[in-house]
């Protein structure tokens, strides 16, 4: 087992550059990882925009410690969470929600189980992640999917064995993982996502019978699993009208230090500009966006991606209801001993930068027509 370094590397800080980093999910990043629109809104500013592991210095733990300054990050719940409890302060500066991804219960295909009753007394996995650095937001995601399932179903964890099963989570370290990267999507040049058991850890101890139903996170995977023709899905919170079951490691969510909030709030402003562009853009055209998606997430194939997006709002907000969600997630790695220090989330959240991209976007927007139309363009006056 290749043993995790001690510390993160990182280049030195420069904020001539900003570095982003996202997790193979919905979001506006990933689409933008092809389109390229938000390099290019850097690019009015003089700032240079890259991928995290676009340099050989900067390793894969960034990601989930934000131990650089210049980095802003767009991905799963739970990492974030815990980086703003414990380790630094940072801004949560929009939210994308897949608010029907909440998970499912995935038994034997043949096995004579139908419901979630049908599980008394019979063994569920939970997995344990073996690498320190790292949130171990797989595990996270399982305990409350499972929980919440138990509950719908009038059950709890002692009508079940819950089954840890540790695993090394060791793939950030191997040499070939370290290679530099221009675009995120590279990564899965070398691994086969769609196929690789290291992203579906319990599956193997299921199929062999070490277990007999695992949680997994919604569609996304539940349909890889089913293609094998071996799992079968028994729960599915999606079903259910309750949204607040909805929180298996989303929404997705965007985050930039303090440092860069308070010494370049600019930075955070351009790369929301470039998100809502793209989110406009992925709106519009959504199987143009599952395309795209497609190479990184770990639905079945284009058209399944198509069908998990087709009704989400690519455009990253901070709404009250989005805001409540991640609180909810939040709370729940708290009182589970995933976090050890409480916080405001809506005092986390920072929405002045999003206000400020969505009106430099549309001033930018109003000079062009006005510049068009008019012998001088004009700043947009509101009042």
């Amino acid at each position: 087992m290749t043993t995790a370094p001690k510390n993160s590397g990182t280049v030195p800080l420069n904020w001539k550059e900003v570095y982003y980093t996202n997790c193979p999910l919905v979001s506006a990043s990933n689409v933008d990882q092809e389109l390229g629109w938000t390099r290019e809104e850097y690019k009015k500013i003089g700032v240079h925009y890259s991928f995290l592991r676009s340099r050989r210095e900067n390793n894969w733990y960034p990601h989930y410690i934000h131990n650089m300054d210049n980095l802003i990050r767009f991905g799963g719940l739970f990492p974030p969470v815990q980086v703003n409890a414990d380790i630094r302060r940072t801004r949560l500066l929009g939210v994308t929600h897949v608010p029907w991804e909440g998970g499912v219960m995935m038994v034997r295909a043949r096995d004579d189980i139908y419901r979630m009753v049908d599980l008394k007394g019979k063994k569920i996995g939970l997995t344990k992640s073996l690498n320190t650095i790292k949130n171990d937001w797989w595990r996270i995601q399982e305990e409350q999917g499972i929980e919440l399932m138990l509950r719908v179903n009038g059950m709890t964890r002692k009508d079940v064995q819950i089954v840890e099963f540790p695993y090394p989570d060791d793939w950030y370290d191997k040499p070939e993982m370290l290679d530099p990267m221009e675009n995120p999507s590279e990564t899965w040049l070398k691994r086969d996502h769609k196929h690789d058991l290291a992203f579906r850890p319990l599956e193997t101890a299921l199929l062999n019978g070490a277990v007999d139903a695992l949680y997994t996170q919604g569609k996304v995977t539940q349909h890889l699993m089913e293609a094998t023709g071996n799992l079968k899905a028994i729960e599915d919170l999606s079903r259910y009208p309750d949204w607040t079951l909805q929180v298996a490691n989303i929404p997705a969510v965007i985050t930039c230090s303090d440092a860069m909030a308070e010494k370049h709030p600019e930075l955070a402003v351009t790369f929301l500009k470039g998100m809502i562009k793209v989110g406009r853009w992925a709106n519009e055209h959504k199987h143009a966006a599952a395309a795209i998606l497609d190479k990184q997430t770990f639905y079945l194939d284009v058209e399944d991606t198509y069908r998990g997006i087709k009704d989400v709002d690519m455009v990253p907000n901070l709404s009250p209801q989005n805001l409540v969600s991640v609180e909810i997630g939040k709370d729940f790695m708290l009182s589970h001993g995933y976090i050890k220090n409480d916080f405001d989330v809506r005092k986390w959240a920072a929405p002045e930068f999003l206000e400020q991209a969505a009106k430099e976007l549309v001033d930018e927007r109003w000079k062009k027509v006005t510049g068009d139309k008019l012998p001088e363009a004009s700043t947009m006056r509101l009042g």
